[in-house]
Protein backbone atom coordinates (compact mmCIF):
# COMPACT_ATOMS: atom_id res chain seq x y z
CA UNK A 1 0.00 0.00 0.00
CA UNK A 2 1.34 3.22 -0.81
CA UNK A 3 0.71 6.34 0.93
CA UNK A 4 -0.35 9.56 -0.96
CA UNK A 5 2.20 12.52 -0.85
CA UNK A 6 -0.39 14.82 1.96
CA UNK A 7 -0.21 11.65 3.98
CA UNK A 8 3.05 11.42 4.34
CA UNK A 9 3.34 15.47 4.84
CA UNK A 10 1.06 14.47 7.90
CA UNK A 11 2.85 11.90 9.10
CA UNK A 12 6.07 14.09 9.33
CA UNK A 13 4.45 16.37 11.13
CA UNK A 14 2.60 14.50 13.43
CA UNK A 15 5.96 12.03 14.30
CA UNK A 16 7.98 15.20 15.10
CA UNK A 17 5.12 16.35 17.58
CA UNK A 18 4.89 12.78 19.41
CA UNK A 19 8.41 12.83 20.22
CA UNK A 20 7.55 14.99 23.00
CA UNK A 21 5.69 12.18 25.02
CA UNK A 22 8.70 9.92 26.33
CA UNK A 23 5.98 7.30 27.65
CA UNK A 24 6.78 4.34 25.75
CA UNK A 25 10.05 4.79 26.12
CA UNK A 26 11.43 5.70 22.68
CA UNK A 27 14.48 6.75 20.84
CA UNK A 28 14.02 7.95 17.79
CA UNK A 29 16.83 8.28 15.08
CA UNK A 30 17.51 10.58 11.63
CA UNK A 31 19.38 8.46 9.06
CA UNK A 32 18.06 10.06 6.17
CA UNK A 33 18.21 7.58 2.92
CA UNK A 34 20.38 9.22 0.16
CA UNK A 35 21.07 7.57 -3.35
CA UNK A 36 17.53 5.84 -3.49
CA UNK A 37 19.19 3.39 -0.68
CA UNK A 38 17.05 1.05 1.53
CA UNK A 39 14.86 2.36 4.01
CA UNK A 40 14.44 5.60 5.81
CA UNK A 41 14.00 6.24 9.59
CA UNK A 42 14.12 10.36 9.51
CA UNK A 43 10.64 11.82 10.23
CA UNK A 44 8.74 8.53 10.06
CA UNK A 45 7.75 8.16 13.62
CA UNK A 46 9.64 4.76 14.16
CA UNK A 47 10.50 4.63 17.96
CA UNK A 48 12.08 1.53 20.22
CA UNK A 49 10.25 0.88 23.28
CA UNK A 50 11.32 -1.88 26.03
CA UNK A 51 9.06 -4.74 27.39
CA UNK A 52 9.56 -5.96 30.86
CA UNK A 53 12.08 -9.15 29.66
CA UNK A 54 14.50 -6.41 27.86
CA UNK A 55 13.12 -7.15 24.17
CA UNK A 56 13.23 -4.26 21.87
CA UNK A 57 10.16 -3.68 19.80
CA UNK A 58 9.52 -0.78 17.18
CA UNK A 59 6.62 1.58 16.97
CA UNK A 60 5.17 3.44 15.08
CA UNK A 61 4.82 6.37 17.51
CA UNK A 62 2.83 9.63 16.15
CA UNK A 63 -0.23 11.99 17.09
CA UNK A 64 -3.62 11.96 15.87
CA UNK A 65 -3.64 15.75 15.67
CA UNK A 66 -1.52 18.24 16.98
CA UNK A 67 -4.51 20.79 17.10
CA UNK A 68 -5.27 21.16 20.97
CA UNK A 69 -7.80 23.31 22.46
CA UNK A 70 -5.46 24.01 25.73
CA UNK A 71 -2.69 26.35 25.84
CA UNK A 72 0.15 24.39 28.08
CA UNK A 73 2.83 27.21 28.76
CA UNK A 74 5.04 23.51 28.39
CA UNK A 75 4.11 22.03 25.28
CA UNK A 76 5.21 22.85 21.56
CA UNK A 77 1.11 22.17 20.56
CA UNK A 78 -0.55 24.34 22.56
CA UNK A 79 -2.95 26.78 20.72
CA UNK A 80 -0.80 29.99 20.60
CA UNK A 81 2.25 28.03 19.48
CA UNK A 82 3.14 29.17 15.78
CA UNK A 83 3.35 25.85 14.22
CA UNK A 84 2.32 23.77 11.15
CA UNK A 85 -1.00 22.14 11.86
CA UNK A 86 -2.05 18.52 10.77
CA UNK A 87 -4.48 16.06 11.86
CA UNK A 88 -4.99 11.73 10.77
CA UNK A 89 -8.18 10.20 10.24
CA UNK A 90 -9.43 7.10 11.58
CA UNK A 91 -8.95 5.71 8.34
CA UNK A 92 -5.68 7.13 7.77
CA UNK A 93 -3.56 6.49 11.12
CA UNK A 94 -5.22 2.47 10.21
CA UNK A 95 -3.57 2.24 6.73
CA UNK A 96 0.05 3.35 8.13
CA UNK A 97 -0.32 1.22 10.99
CA UNK A 98 -0.68 -1.86 8.70
CA UNK A 99 1.17 -0.64 5.65
CA UNK A 100 3.92 -0.57 8.52
CA UNK A 101 3.36 -3.02 9.90
CA UNK A 102 3.07 -5.18 6.57
CA UNK A 103 6.74 -4.25 5.46
CA UNK A 104 8.25 -4.97 9.28
CA UNK A 105 8.82 -0.98 9.73
CA UNK A 106 6.58 -1.69 13.25
CA UNK A 107 5.66 -4.47 15.70
CA UNK A 108 3.25 -1.70 17.57
CA UNK A 109 1.37 1.31 17.72
CA UNK A 110 1.90 4.32 20.34
CA UNK A 111 -1.20 6.76 19.83
CA UNK A 112 -1.49 10.25 21.58
CA UNK A 113 -3.32 13.12 20.76
CA UNK A 114 -3.42 17.30 21.30
CA UNK A 115 -7.40 17.69 21.87
CA UNK A 116 -9.69 18.56 18.99
CA UNK A 117 -12.92 19.80 20.56
CA UNK A 118 -13.19 17.88 23.66
CA UNK A 119 -11.64 15.20 25.04
CA UNK A 120 -14.74 12.38 24.48
CA UNK A 121 -14.29 13.95 20.73
CA UNK A 122 -11.07 13.19 20.65
CA UNK A 123 -11.06 10.14 23.06
CA UNK A 124 -13.62 8.41 20.64
CA UNK A 125 -11.64 8.60 17.26
CA UNK A 126 -8.59 7.03 19.01
CA UNK A 127 -11.08 4.16 20.50
CA UNK A 128 -12.45 3.82 17.16
CA UNK A 129 -8.53 3.38 15.76
CA UNK A 130 -7.65 0.79 18.06
CA UNK A 131 -11.12 -0.95 16.94
CA UNK A 132 -10.51 -0.82 13.64
CA UNK A 133 -7.35 -2.51 13.87
CA UNK A 134 -8.27 -5.32 15.98
CA UNK A 135 -11.66 -5.94 14.62
CA UNK A 136 -11.35 -5.51 11.10
CA UNK A 137 -7.76 -5.88 10.60
CA UNK A 138 -6.93 -8.32 12.59
CA UNK A 139 -4.17 -6.98 14.18
CA UNK A 140 -2.31 -8.49 17.43
CA UNK A 141 0.52 -6.29 17.44
CA UNK A 142 1.31 -4.11 20.81
CA UNK A 143 -1.16 -0.90 21.10
CA UNK A 144 -0.79 2.23 23.47
CA UNK A 145 -3.73 4.65 23.57
CA UNK A 146 -3.16 7.76 25.24
CA UNK A 147 -6.07 8.09 27.63
CA UNK A 148 -7.40 11.53 27.10
CA UNK A 149 -8.14 13.32 30.97
CA UNK A 150 -11.69 14.44 31.00
CA UNK A 151 -13.47 11.82 28.85
CA UNK A 152 -16.12 9.25 29.29
CA UNK A 153 -15.94 6.75 31.83
CA UNK A 154 -17.69 4.50 29.05
CA UNK A 155 -14.90 5.32 26.24
CA UNK A 156 -12.25 4.70 28.48
CA UNK A 157 -13.37 1.29 29.48
CA UNK A 158 -13.47 0.32 25.55
CA UNK A 159 -10.09 2.01 24.96
CA UNK A 160 -8.55 -0.73 27.89
CA UNK A 161 -10.82 -3.43 25.57
CA UNK A 162 -8.46 -2.88 22.84
CA UNK A 163 -5.24 -0.92 23.88
CA UNK A 164 -2.30 -3.30 25.72
CA UNK A 165 -1.60 -0.01 27.15
CA UNK A 166 -3.04 3.16 28.38
CA UNK A 167 -1.18 6.51 29.66
CA UNK A 168 -2.53 9.21 31.22
CA UNK A 169 -0.52 12.16 31.69
CA UNK A 170 -0.50 13.80 34.66
CA UNK A 171 1.89 16.31 33.04
CA UNK A 172 3.30 18.31 36.32
CA UNK A 173 4.26 16.80 39.06
CA UNK A 174 2.00 18.88 41.41
CA UNK A 175 -1.24 20.54 41.40
CA UNK A 176 0.07 23.76 41.86
CA UNK A 177 2.47 23.53 39.05
CA UNK A 178 -0.37 22.34 36.72
CA UNK A 179 -2.39 25.29 37.57
CA UNK A 180 0.22 27.54 37.10
CA UNK A 181 1.32 26.30 33.51
CA UNK A 182 -1.89 25.02 31.94
CA UNK A 183 -4.79 27.17 34.05
CA UNK A 184 -7.13 25.29 31.55
CA UNK A 185 -6.31 21.69 32.85
CA UNK A 186 -7.62 20.05 36.01
CA UNK A 187 -5.56 17.90 38.29
CA UNK A 188 -8.35 16.03 38.89
CA UNK A 189 -9.14 15.04 35.81
CA UNK A 190 -6.35 13.16 35.37
CA UNK A 191 -6.55 11.48 38.70
CA UNK A 192 -9.85 10.21 38.14
CA UNK A 193 -9.39 8.40 35.32
CA UNK A 194 -6.27 7.05 36.31
CA UNK A 195 -8.77 5.83 39.71
CA UNK A 196 -10.77 4.32 37.08
CA UNK A 197 -8.28 2.32 35.47
CA UNK A 198 -7.08 0.87 38.50
CA UNK A 199 -9.99 -0.71 39.81
CA UNK A 200 -11.14 -2.06 35.70
CA UNK A 201 -7.92 -3.50 35.21
CA UNK A 202 -8.29 -5.20 38.71
CA UNK A 203 -11.45 -6.37 38.69
CA UNK A 204 -10.87 -7.90 34.80
CA UNK A 205 -7.89 -9.77 36.41
CA UNK A 206 -10.67 -11.26 38.80
CA UNK A 207 -13.04 -11.77 36.27
CA UNK A 208 -10.58 -13.61 34.06
CA UNK A 209 -9.54 -16.08 36.61
CA UNK A 210 -13.30 -17.04 37.08
CA UNK A 211 -14.00 -16.60 32.82
CA UNK A 212 -11.22 -17.96 30.99
CA UNK A 213 -12.38 -16.03 27.67
CA UNK A 214 -12.91 -12.98 29.27
CA UNK A 215 -11.75 -10.38 27.35
CA UNK A 216 -8.30 -8.62 27.91
CA UNK A 217 -8.09 -5.36 29.46
CA UNK A 218 -5.24 -3.41 28.93
CA UNK A 219 -3.27 -6.10 29.89
CA UNK A 220 -0.05 -4.37 30.20
CA UNK A 221 -1.52 -1.60 33.10
CA UNK A 222 -1.46 2.15 32.78
CA UNK A 223 1.97 4.52 32.79
CA UNK A 224 2.12 8.28 32.93
CA UNK A 225 5.07 11.05 32.24
CA UNK A 226 5.76 13.90 34.42
CA UNK A 227 8.00 17.12 32.76
CA UNK A 228 10.77 17.91 34.78
CA UNK A 229 12.34 21.02 35.27
CA UNK A 230 9.51 23.31 33.92
CA UNK A 231 8.64 24.80 37.76
CA UNK A 232 11.05 24.27 40.73
CA UNK A 233 9.92 21.08 42.36
CA UNK A 234 12.53 18.99 44.30
CA UNK A 235 13.15 15.58 43.70
CA UNK A 236 11.62 15.30 46.75
CA UNK A 237 8.07 16.18 45.44
CA UNK A 238 8.62 14.07 42.42
CA UNK A 239 9.46 10.82 43.61
CA UNK A 240 6.68 11.49 46.68
CA UNK A 241 3.93 11.68 43.38
CA UNK A 242 6.02 8.65 41.87
CA UNK A 243 5.44 6.29 45.09
CA UNK A 244 2.04 7.75 45.07
CA UNK A 245 1.24 6.93 41.65
CA UNK A 246 2.71 3.01 42.60
CA UNK A 247 1.58 2.49 45.87
CA UNK A 248 -1.95 3.66 45.41
CA UNK A 249 -2.77 3.65 41.48
CA UNK A 250 -0.77 0.51 40.47
CA UNK A 251 1.02 2.07 37.72
CA UNK A 252 3.44 -0.11 35.37
CA UNK A 253 5.76 2.76 34.79
CA UNK A 254 5.97 6.51 35.72
CA UNK A 255 7.91 8.37 32.86
CA UNK A 256 10.27 11.44 33.51
CA UNK A 257 10.39 13.91 30.48
CA UNK A 258 12.83 16.82 31.40
CA UNK A 259 11.36 20.16 30.38
CA UNK A 260 13.10 21.70 26.61
CA UNK A 261 12.48 25.00 26.17
CA UNK A 262 10.50 25.92 23.48
CA UNK A 263 9.32 29.04 23.94
CA UNK A 264 9.35 32.47 25.72
CA UNK A 265 7.07 33.31 29.02
CA UNK A 266 7.63 33.78 32.35
CA UNK A 267 6.45 30.93 34.24
CA UNK A 268 8.77 29.07 32.05
CA UNK A 269 12.89 28.92 32.52
CA UNK A 270 14.75 30.91 30.23
CA UNK A 271 15.21 29.75 26.99
CA UNK A 272 18.89 27.88 26.39
CA UNK A 273 18.29 26.09 29.96
CA UNK A 274 17.56 22.89 29.48
CA UNK A 275 17.02 20.73 32.32
CA UNK A 276 20.32 18.69 32.49
CA UNK A 277 19.82 14.99 30.98
CA UNK A 278 21.54 13.47 33.99
CA UNK A 279 18.53 15.03 36.67
CA UNK A 280 16.74 12.74 34.29
CA UNK A 281 18.88 9.65 34.42
CA UNK A 282 18.77 10.26 38.37
CA UNK A 283 15.32 10.00 38.32
CA UNK A 284 15.08 6.83 36.39
CA UNK A 285 17.82 5.36 38.65
CA UNK A 286 15.58 6.14 41.94
CA UNK A 287 12.64 4.92 40.11
CA UNK A 288 14.18 1.76 39.60
CA UNK A 289 15.80 1.84 43.35
CA UNK A 290 12.10 2.15 44.47
CA UNK A 291 10.48 -0.47 42.36
CA UNK A 292 13.02 -3.27 42.54
CA UNK A 293 15.35 -2.32 45.47
CA UNK A 294 12.85 -1.84 48.21
CA UNK A 295 14.12 1.57 49.09
CA UNK A 296 11.57 4.20 50.53
CA UNK A 297 11.48 7.89 49.15
CA UNK A 298 12.43 8.93 52.16
CA UNK A 299 16.03 7.08 51.99
CA UNK A 300 16.76 8.73 49.13
CA UNK A 301 15.73 12.17 49.73
CA UNK A 302 14.38 14.12 52.38
CA UNK A 303 13.58 17.47 53.39
CA UNK A 304 17.59 18.47 54.52
CA UNK A 305 18.55 16.87 51.26
CA UNK A 306 15.74 17.40 48.69
CA UNK A 307 16.98 16.75 45.10
CA UNK A 308 19.59 13.93 44.26
CA UNK A 309 23.18 14.08 44.28
CA UNK A 310 23.70 14.98 40.10
CA UNK A 311 27.59 13.35 40.66
CA UNK A 312 26.70 9.86 41.63
CA UNK A 313 23.71 7.40 41.53
CA UNK A 314 20.50 7.67 44.06
CA UNK A 315 22.44 3.89 45.67
CA UNK A 316 25.79 4.69 46.43
CA UNK A 317 24.82 8.11 47.66
CA UNK A 318 22.53 6.35 50.08
CA UNK A 319 25.60 4.15 50.77
CA UNK A 320 27.79 6.67 51.83
CA UNK A 321 25.41 8.51 54.07
CA UNK A 322 25.07 5.13 55.77
CA UNK A 323 28.39 4.06 56.79
CA UNK A 324 26.84 1.85 59.59
CA UNK A 325 25.28 -0.34 57.39
CA UNK A 326 28.64 -1.45 56.18
CA UNK A 327 30.59 -3.30 55.09
CA UNK A 328 28.02 -6.45 54.48
CA UNK A 329 28.75 -9.71 54.44
CA UNK A 330 27.81 -11.50 51.35
CA UNK A 331 27.96 -15.02 52.90
CA UNK A 332 25.54 -14.04 55.76
CA UNK A 333 23.58 -11.01 54.98
CA UNK A 334 19.76 -11.40 53.54
CA UNK A 335 19.06 -10.57 50.28
CA UNK A 336 17.32 -7.50 50.83
CA UNK A 337 20.65 -5.96 51.79
CA UNK A 338 22.92 -7.75 49.29
CA UNK A 339 20.64 -5.46 47.00
CA UNK A 340 21.18 -2.18 48.79
CA UNK A 341 25.05 -2.68 48.21
CA UNK A 342 26.48 -0.21 44.82
CA UNK A 343 27.71 -2.54 41.97
CA UNK A 344 25.32 -5.44 42.89
CA UNK A 345 21.65 -5.42 40.70
CA UNK A 346 18.94 -7.81 41.88
CA UNK A 347 19.71 -10.54 39.36
CA UNK A 348 23.39 -10.57 40.56
CA UNK A 349 22.36 -10.34 44.18
CA UNK A 350 20.51 -13.84 43.71
CA UNK A 351 23.36 -15.12 42.02
CA UNK A 352 25.26 -14.88 45.26
CA UNK A 353 22.70 -16.20 47.28
CA UNK A 354 22.35 -18.84 45.64
CA UNK A 355 25.81 -19.80 45.45
CA UNK A 356 26.92 -19.41 48.48
CA UNK A 357 25.10 -22.46 49.59
CA UNK A 358 27.70 -24.57 47.86
CA UNK A 359 30.76 -22.74 48.65
CA UNK A 360 31.97 -19.87 50.94
CA UNK A 361 32.26 -16.87 48.33
CA UNK A 362 34.98 -14.95 48.24
CA UNK A 363 36.48 -11.68 46.19
CA UNK A 364 37.36 -14.33 42.76
CA UNK A 365 33.67 -15.54 42.97
CA UNK A 366 32.30 -12.47 42.40
CA UNK A 367 32.94 -10.71 39.27
CA UNK A 368 31.79 -13.55 36.87
CA UNK A 369 28.36 -12.87 38.49
CA UNK A 370 27.70 -9.50 36.76
CA UNK A 371 28.71 -7.34 39.58
CA UNK A 372 30.49 -4.03 39.46
CA UNK A 373 33.17 -5.48 42.14
CA UNK A 374 35.27 -2.26 41.22
CA UNK A 375 32.72 -0.49 42.79
CA UNK A 376 30.99 -3.08 45.40
CA UNK A 377 34.28 -3.66 46.68
CA UNK A 378 34.48 -0.55 49.09
CA UNK A 379 31.35 -1.91 50.88
CA UNK A 380 32.04 -5.61 51.25
CA UNK A 381 33.32 -8.12 53.60
CA UNK A 382 33.87 -11.65 53.88
CA UNK A 383 33.11 -13.90 57.03
CA UNK A 384 35.00 -11.60 59.00
CA UNK A 385 34.40 -8.12 60.57
CA UNK A 386 37.80 -6.89 57.91
CA UNK A 387 36.65 -4.53 55.35
CA UNK A 388 39.13 -4.49 52.22
CA UNK A 389 39.28 -0.54 52.36
CA UNK A 390 38.21 -0.07 56.06
CA UNK A 391 40.49 2.97 55.85
CA UNK A 392 38.88 5.48 53.82
CA UNK A 393 36.86 7.97 54.72
CA UNK A 394 33.55 8.35 52.58
CA UNK A 395 34.37 10.96 50.80
CA UNK A 396 37.44 9.37 49.73
CA UNK A 397 35.70 6.25 48.65
CA UNK A 398 33.40 9.01 46.46
CA UNK A 399 36.31 10.54 44.94
CA UNK A 400 37.64 6.97 43.97
CA UNK A 401 34.68 5.72 42.26
CA UNK A 402 34.19 9.23 40.62
CA UNK A 403 37.70 8.69 38.92
CA UNK A 404 37.23 4.70 37.76
CA UNK A 405 33.91 6.46 35.92
CA UNK A 406 35.91 9.60 34.34
CA UNK A 407 38.89 6.53 33.31
CA UNK A 408 35.57 4.29 31.89
CA UNK A 409 33.93 7.29 29.92
CA UNK A 410 37.53 8.56 28.58
CA UNK A 411 38.61 4.79 27.50
CA UNK A 412 35.16 4.36 25.58
CA UNK A 413 35.61 7.73 24.42
CA UNK A 414 39.14 6.95 23.17
CA UNK A 415 38.12 3.50 21.84
CA UNK A 416 35.55 5.47 19.54
CA UNK A 417 37.81 8.04 17.98
CA UNK A 418 39.74 4.93 16.98
CA UNK A 419 37.04 3.51 15.09
CA UNK A 420 36.93 6.65 13.00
Amino acid sequence: MLLSERVMEKLEILADAAKYDVSCASGQSKRENKNKGIGNSSGFGICHAYTEDGRCVSLLKILLTNQCIFDCAYCVSRKSNDIKRAAFTVEEVVDITISFYRRNYIEGLFLSSGIFSNPDYTMERLVRIAKKLRKEENFNGYIHLKAIPGASDELIREAGLYADRLSVNVEMPTEQSLKLLAPDKNHQDVIRPMTFLKEEIAGRKEEKKIIKKAPLFAPAGQSTQMVIGATKETDLEILAMTDYFYGKMNLRRVYYSGYVPISTDNRLPALGTPVPIIRENRLYQADWLLRFYGFKVTELVGWDQPDLDLDIDPKLAWALRNPEQFPVDINTADLEMIKRIPGIGVKSAQRIVQSRRYRRLQPEHLQPMGIAYNRAKYFLAFSTPFSLHKDLTQEQIKQQILKLQQSKYEKNFSSQITLF
